[in-house]
C-alpha cells in the first residue's frame, strides 16, 4: 500500500464525513491523493458562452443537469515522490461570502494525514481563486515550510500584473476579487516563488507543463513513472469538454487557444491510454479519454478500496 494510501484512512477523524473527500492511487513509484475541495455553485451560461442556448439546454439535460446553475467541483492533488510532497493547487479557501461548500482543502488534508509542514513544493496551475485561495486562508501560510518552493509559471505571473478580461463571460462581482485574490498570493509569497517558462521538473516523474489558453500562463502537472503516466489537468478541461471542446468556458481568457489546447490534451491523454484528473471534473476525477473519430469519451476508473 502506497505512503499516501496509509494516511487516506487515518484511524481518528474530528468527524466522519458522508462522502469520502480523498481518493489514493500510485503512479509507477509516486504516491497520489486527489482531494477535494468541495464544491461552488456558477450559473450554467458559464460552461459555453458561445453555444446556442438551446443546445446547451440539450446537453445539461442530457446530463441530468439543472438548468440554470450547476455545482462546480474543485479537486486538488498531492504527488509524493522520492523525498518530496508536492501540493497542485490549493484549493478556494474560505475567505469567500457565498462558497460555504469549498474551501475544504486545508482540514482535509490534515484528517488525510498530510501536514502542511510536510510539503517541500507547490505547483499552482494558474493564478485564479480557486486555485490560489487556500494559500491565503489564515494560519496556512505560517504553517509552510519556510523554504516551501512555488512553482508558477513567470507568464502567468505577469499576465497578473494587469490581466486582460475583455475576452471573459463571468458573473460581474467576479473579476474583481480575482485581481485582488491573484495580487494578495504574489505579495504574500513572493520570496517563495519560483518562475519557470517552458517546462519544469518539480520532482523526480513531476513536470509542470506551460500550456497556456485558459490564462496565458496556465500550466498543466505530468506525473510519470514506471511506465505509468497521469496528468493533472488543471483548468484545461470540464465537464462539457468530452462532448463539446469547441465550446468557450466563461473563465478563459483566450477561449479560442482555450479550445486548441483542450483538444490537444484530450488526444494526447487517449493516444497515450494514460490517467486525467482535473480540477473542475466530479471527485475523484480520475479516469481514461477514449477518442472515437473526432469524439472523445470520458471513461472514468473503477474506485479501488
Amino acid at each position: 500500500m502506497s505512503a499516501v494510501a496509509k494516511t487516506a484512512h487515518p484511524a481518528t477523524h474530528a468527524h466522519e464525513e458522508l462522502v469520502p473527500s480523498r481518493y489514493a492511487l500510485k503512479v509507477g513509484d509516486i504516491d497520489v491523493l486527489v482531494v477535494s475541495d468541495g464544491v461552488l455553485p456558477l450559473p450554467t451560461v458559464t460552461m459555453a458562452h458561445n453555444a446556442r442556448p438551446a443546445d446547451l439546454s440539450d446537453w445539461l439535460g442530457h446530463m441530468y443537469m439543472p438548468p440554470d446553475k450547476y455545482d462546480w467541483p474543485l479537486n486538488v492533488m498531492v504527488a509524493r515522490s522520492g523525498n518530496q510532497t508536492i501540493l497542485i493547487d490549493a484549493g478556494l479557501g474560505g475567505q469567500f461570502p457565498g462558497f460555504p461548500r469549498a474551501g475544504q482543502v486545508p482540514q482535509r488534508l490534515a484528517s488525510a494525514g498530510v501536514d502542511l509542514a510536510s510539503v517541500t513544493d507547490i505547483v499552482i496551475t494558474h493564478m485564479h481563486m480557486d486555485h490560489v485561495g487556500g494559500l491565503l486562508v489564515e494560519g496556512v501560510k505560517e504553517r509552510l515550510r519556510p523554504d516551501v518552493r512555488i512553482h508558477v509559471a513567470a507568464s502567468e505571473l505577469a499576465f497578473w500584473e494587469s490581466p486582460d478580461f475583455s475576452q471573459v463571460v463571468m458573473p460581474e462581482a467576479v473579476p474583481p476579487v480575482l485581481r485582488a485574490t491573484a495580487k494578495a498570493f504574489a505579495e504574500m509569497y513572493r520570496d517563495r516563488i519560483q518562475p519557470f517558462h517552458e517546462t519544469y521538473e518539480v520532482a523526480p516523474g513531476v513536470v509542470a507543463r506551460h500550456t497556456g489558453g485558459h490564462t496565458p500562463g496556465h500550466c498543466v502537472v505530468d506525473l510519470t513513472s514506471g511506465g505509468d503516466k497521469l496528468t493533472f489537468a488543471g483548468d484545461a478541461l470540464f465537464p462539457v469538454a468530452f462532448d463539446h471542446p469547441e465550446w468557450f468556458n466563461g473563465f478563459e481568457h483566450d477561449p479560442a487557444e482555450a479550445a486548441r489546447v483542450r483538444v490537444q490534451l484530450l488526444k494526447t491523454i487517449a493516444e497515450e491510454r494514460s490517467l486525467l484528473v482535473a480540477t473542475h471534473l466530479p471527485f475523484p476525477s480520475v479516469g481514461h479519454v477514449a477518442m472515437e473519430g473526432n469524439k472523445f469519451r470520458w471513461v472514468p476508473v473503477i474506485w479501488d478500496f
